[in-house]
């Protein structure tokens, strides 16, 4: 087994736009999402990132308010998995409800190195 990160991409122009009805499903479908990798034995932890308006950035330049890119789109949050293979990882990640909603997304990465989990 290997470590995948699956993270979360948010638009906040996409997400000002949905429904409460598809809120809902995807605030469901991260429900259903940790329920199948937990009895799968894949759900490693989970978490969800602040308002991206809180963020800072730290560099040799000091520290800046907002986001690293000062881009629109942000990491909302992150799965972390145990996959048998990059296959499966993009299997699990088309689980997330987020990649149904056209202009969000789901971003994995293998994990080359990992200390304490």
């Amino acid at each position: 087994m290997t470590k995948y990160l699956l993270t979360m991409h948010i638009d906040p122009a996409v997400m000002a736009n949905l429904t409460k009805e598809q809120n809902d499903d995807i605030m469901n479908g991260h429900g259903a999402f940790m329920e199948t990798t937990k009895a799968s034995g894949e759900f490693v932890c989970t978490f969800a990132l602040n308002d991206p308006a809180e963020a800072v950035v730290v560099s040799e330049s000091g520290v800046s308010k907002g986001l690293f890119l000062g881009t629109e789109c942000f990491a909302g949050g992150c799965y972390l998995v145990d996959a048998a293979s990059d296959e499966r990882a993009r299997e699990l990640a088309a689980l997330i409800p987020d990649t149904k909603i056209k202009g969000l997304g789901v971003e994995v990465r293998k994990f080359i190195f990992s200390d304490g989990i």
